[in-house]
């Protein structure tokens, strides 16, 4: 298990490297990222599916 101080190490490495502004950014990208994943996993879609039917021809219905 972390300690303290590894967790303060930690995230003073990451602000180092990203900067404030962009860890700003990070948290609601990674939020909607994990969304999505959970999404997938349950098996909804962003989009639903619109289901194509054939429609028959007309003449083949005159034709009778």
């Amino acid at each position: 298990m972390l300690g303290f101080w590894q967790i303060i190490i930690i995230l003073v490495i990451v602000i180092l490297l990203f900067g404030p502004s962009r860890i700003e950014k990070l948290g609601p990208s990674l939020g909607r990222a994990i969304r999505g994943f959970k999404k997938g996993m349950n098996g909804e879609e962003d989009e639903p599916e619109t289901k194509i039917v054939k429609k028959e021809d007309d003449s083949n219905q005159k034709s009778s």
